[in-house]
């Protein structure tokens, strides 16, 4: 009889406990900002369980009023769930291919980008605060300085770490704005000592892959995935036309360039002429833009969620097609890729990645190609895209999985 009634106490006890449910599959009427109520309840010391290939990748979190009210504020649908409802999920996840991660850090955010930008430059910028994710904004002389050793995750978007100030050279160098960033990146190459902005550039990309190195959570976008690789593998070498600093390319740059301090390229050839729109031969621009908007999309990876719950956590997304994006470095040519790099997210028939992941040191780096998921030709001067109309972005989810990757419990970061 007292077994029989710790049985039914259990029960009536497990079906009275609750938490919140946040699914991420078509049910969800805010994607972007669900991930930042489960940021939020991380931060205020509260653990998340993010049920991988649950529903699209789905959050449970601890029955606060707060966090439902949040919810409710910032139009994110929840369900509420027993403990018998759980453990059925539990049951489900046990027996698919899906995993029970638990965030429980909440980490350090910092985004590399020049003082005067602002947020709608950078797609990564306008997911975090448009959902409500804090971050510190940091530049060259900050990293010079070690700042990076105060961060866990640093995002790179589309500078020029070749010191090449974007090749924009053939189309703007009489535009105020370019004038205006040549002449920053060079007050600031002074300030700090150093001849050239092509050194400076140098010795920040070799500092960011410390910090990698050390341990760090990197992730890029647009045309820092390229130019970084570019200025990591001719390190200290000049590789820029008279135009860009005043005297002529190192003739010997390519004996010189060193592929293995390069994160994910190798075997690539530069693209020197200051004219041509382009760093180097590990883009494949050209062919997104043949395919146009209507015809271009990538497609995710599916990953063991219990073997492989790393890329697993970058990919989750309700859909595994999603709509391509252009850049000033779309994608990346197959060929160029080393082998250690995992392809999260490819572009079928085409020998192209668009989203990928690799290990250096204790460290991660994830790049993903494009400047905006949800603007697909995003011009010099184009209005910021209002993600009010983009909630449910599937391209935006990418980014919002790597701001959460660095928060689970590292025993899972390490498998």
């Amino acid at each position: 009889m007292k077994k029989f009634l710790l049985i039914l106490l259990s029960i009536l006890f497990s079906s009275l406990s609750a938490e919140i449910l946040i699914p991420m599959d078509l049910t969800q009427t805010n994607h972007l900002k669900a991930y930042g109520i489960a940021f939020q309840s991380v931060k205020d010391g509260y653990q998340v369980k993010w049920l991988l290939n649950y529903r699209g990748g789905s959050f449970l979190l601890k029955d606060l009023q707060y966090l439902k009210s949040e919810c409710n504020i910032r139009g994110v649908s929840f369900e509420m769930v027993t403990g018998s409802d759980i453990a059925m999920i539990n049951e489900e996840i046990n027996a698919n291919n899906m995993e029970s991660v638990t965030l429980e850090k909440e980490p350090k955010i910092a985004v590399y980008t020049p003082p005067n930008s602002t947020p709608w430059d950078d797609a990564v910028t306008m997911a975090l605060v448009y959902a409500d994710i804090d971050y510190d904004q940091i530049w060259d002389e900050e990293v010079l300085n070690g700042a990076l050793e105060d961060y866990d995750w640093l995002h790179l978007h589309h500078e020029d770490f070749t010191g090449q100030y974007g090749k924009f050279y053939g189309t703007y160098r009489n535009a105020q704005w370019y004038k205006d960033e040549v002449s920053a990146n060079e007050n600031m190459a002074r300030r700090l000592g150093y001849n050239k902005v092509w050194q400076m550039k140098h010795y920040v990309a070799n500092k960011i892959r410390e910090f990698v190195i050390n341990g760090g959570f990197l992730f890029a976008m647009c045309a820092a995935t390229d130019t970084i690789d570019i200025a990591l593998s001719c390190y200290m070498v000049d590789i820029c036309d008279a135009v860009f600093d005043g005297d002529s390319i190192d003739p010997q740059y390519k004996s010189k360039m060193d592929f293995s301090r390069s994160f994910a390229f190798e075997n690539f050839d530069l693209i020197t002429n200051p004219f041509i729109y382009e760093y180097s031969t590990i883009d494949a621009s050209d062919y997104a833009q043949l395919r146009g908007a209507e015809g271009d999309y990538f497609q995710l990876f599916d990953f063991s969620a219990k073997y492989d719950p790393v890329p697993t956590m970058l990919v989750q997304n309700h859909t595994n097609a999603v709509n391509g994006f252009l850049g000033q470095t779309t994608s990346y040519k197959s060929k160029y890729i080393k082998k250690s790099v995992i392809i999260l997210g490819e572009t079928p028939n085409a020998e192209e990645a668009k989203y990928i992941h690799g290990n250096l040191g204790k460290g991660t780096f994830t790049f993903y190609g494009g400047h905006d998921p949800e603007d697909y030709q995003h011009k010099v001067g184009d209005p910021e895209t209002n993600l009010d109309l983009y909630k449910t972005s599937p391209g935006y989810r990418l980014i919002l999985n790597n701001i959460l990757f660095p928060a689970a419990e590292k025993k899972k970061l390490k498998t």
